[in-house]
Parts: structure tokens; sequence; C-alpha cells
């Protein structure tokens, strides 16, 4: 194994978009609506975007797809007048494919990458660790591990995070287990300065409360300025107001999920006039029962007025 001299642990706290990928009506890269959306995270205040993730369907995005989105992420962030971290997925449960995904995703400009868990292989505990450290080898970018055992098959326990965050290299755990008991293991024993980060959007702010550093999340996509407003309440012990804006975005942040991610939020931000409604297969666009829901939680969270029109954020 190779050995690394320390450096500086690159240190992630706020909201970070996990992007959906729009597509057109052909199924190819929306490249205007792609900038349109990163450009309307940075409006809202987001500290970092995170594409070609679980929510990008990065999965059905072949390399240069995958190189291209992240080159106009990188693009549009830079236009911010203060630092929006990019970064970027770079997960497979091939270790040799994660590595060249990640040496694209550092010539495109991310700042950091996002490295899911092996899914199908179930590697051992050993194995993981092996995989990470191979593919920060061939990154040299900062790396956050993402444990979603509910894609994966695979829940990385806490001693293996906390094996992980002994190396400076990995900066965080972006951790949707969705097991408060299992994020509380590791922010009891974490190193100084390694980031711990909800992949769980309404999990967030009871995590926070615990000494977590943000969120990973798919409901900013909707609502940036929104949660943005909340995890800044969280982090500065505005407990009322960040129960305030969770009930009132908890209808949304359920209506996510109430089929495959991204399939709900990408009909949401269709419904908002800012994508298309085109998924990739084996994905399809959300069944018509749960237009209304979805659309009644976009009202409650004032995104939609009264008469179904797109409204901006109000907290």
């Amino acid at each position: 194994m190779k050995t690394h001299e320390p450096t500086a642990r690159l240190h992630l706290m706020g909201v970070f978009t996990a992007l959906v990928t729009p597509f057109d009506e052909k199924g190819d890269l929306d490249e205007h609506a792609l900038r349109k959306l990163v450009r309307r995270q940075v409006a809202g205040g987001v500290a970092g975007v995170v594409p070609c993730g679980t929510t990008g369907e990065a999965v059905t995005l072949d390399a240069d797809e995958h190189e291209r989105v992240v080159a106009i992420t990188v693009e549009e962030a830079r236009t911010a007048r203060r630092p929006i971290r990019v970064i970027a997925g770079c997960g497979s449960n091939d270790t040799r494919k994660s590595q060249k995904l990640a040496e694209r995703c550092r010539k495109a400009g991310a700042d950091a990458l996002l490295v899911v868990t092996p899914y199908y292989n179930k590697p051992t505990p050993r194995g993981l660790v092996e995989h990470f450290r191979a593919v920060a080898d061939a990154g040299h970018l900062p790396l956050v591990a993402y444990n979603v055992p509910g894609r994966t098959g695979l829940n990385m326990l806490p001693e293996t995070v906390l094996q992980l965050a002994e190396d400076p290299r990995v900066c965080a755990v972006k951790e949707a287990s969705g097991s408060l008991d299992q994020a509380c293991e590791i922010l009891r024993h974490r190193p100084a300065g390694f980031s711990v980060l909800s992949g769980e959007d309404s999990l967030a702010l009871p995590m926070i409360a615990c000494g977590a550093d943000g969120v990973i999340a798919v409901v900013s996509n909707e609502a940036p300025a929104l949660l943005v407003a909340l995890v800044e309440a969280a982090l500065t012990g505005e407990r009322d107001e960040a129960a305030r804006l969770q009930l009132k975005l908890f209808p949304l942040m359920r209506a996510n999920f109430r089929e495959s991610n991204p399939i709900p939020v990408k009909w949401a931000l269709h419904r908002l006039g800012l994508i298309q409604d085109v998924l990739r297969l084996p994905l399809v666009p959300l069944s018509k029962g749960l237009h209304k829901p979805v659309e009644e939680a976009l009202r409650e969270a004032g995104l939609l007025d009264e008469a179904g029109n797109p409204a901006g954020e109000d907290a």
C-alpha cells in the first residue's frame, strides 16, 4: 500500500446539492438546463454542488458525458462571487472504473470526489478501505465516502468509516444509512476536521443537533434557499427557526422519495419549469397517481402559488 505525506483536510460545512442531470426529449444531456440549475443553486446560497451521484443518474452516463457534466458544473460554479465546492461523483463497483472516473473528474476541475461503497460485489471492510484508498490514489483530490445501504445492499459500519477517517485525503462521509445511532457513533469518535454530512434530507436537522456539519441533499434541487436557511439556523443554534423550516420542507422531503430517486424530484423540477421530465431507463417518469401529492408538497413549501404557478422561495 502506498504511503502519503499528511495533507490539510478539506472541511465541508453547509448544504451541498445532489444535482439531477437534465436530459432533453431525445434523452441527451441538456447542457442549457444544467447550466440554469447550477446558477439557481449558486443564487440559493449553497456551499457546494454534487454532480454525477445517485440523483444525477450517474450509472446511466458514459465516461464522456460524465466528464462533461462535471465540467459544466465547475464552469457555472466558478462564476459565483464566493467559493462553491464541486464534489463530483465517481462511484462504481469496479475500483478501476472509479479510478478512471476520478481522473476525469479532476481533469474537469472538481474540488473533491464522492465515492459510493461498491454495490453488488459485497466487499469486506478491508476491501472497502482498500477501494477508497485506491480511488484517492488515482484522483489526487479529497474524497467523500458515501454510505447508502438502501441502494448498495452494503452498510459501511462506523468502525470502517473511522478507519477511513484516519487518512487525511478522506475528508468526509455522506452518511445515508438512515440510522441516527450510526451517525452518532461516527460523530463521537471522528478525528478533528473530519466532516459528517447527512445523506438523508429529513435527518439533517437531528444530525446537525448531534454535531454533524451539513447535508448532501435532494430537496435543495427544488428549494435551495429554504434548505440553506434551515441548515444555517441549525448550525447557529436557532432551534425554533430550524424546526419551523424543517416542518415546512418535510412534505417535500418525503414526496421526493415516493418513488425511486430521482424520479419525483425530476417531475417536480419539470413542474417548476426548470427541466424536461426525462429519465434514462430503467427509470421511468413519475406515476400519474403521484403527481398531485408531489404538487401539493411543492405548494406547501411555497414553491407553487395558489394558482399553481411557480413561485419564488420564501422562508
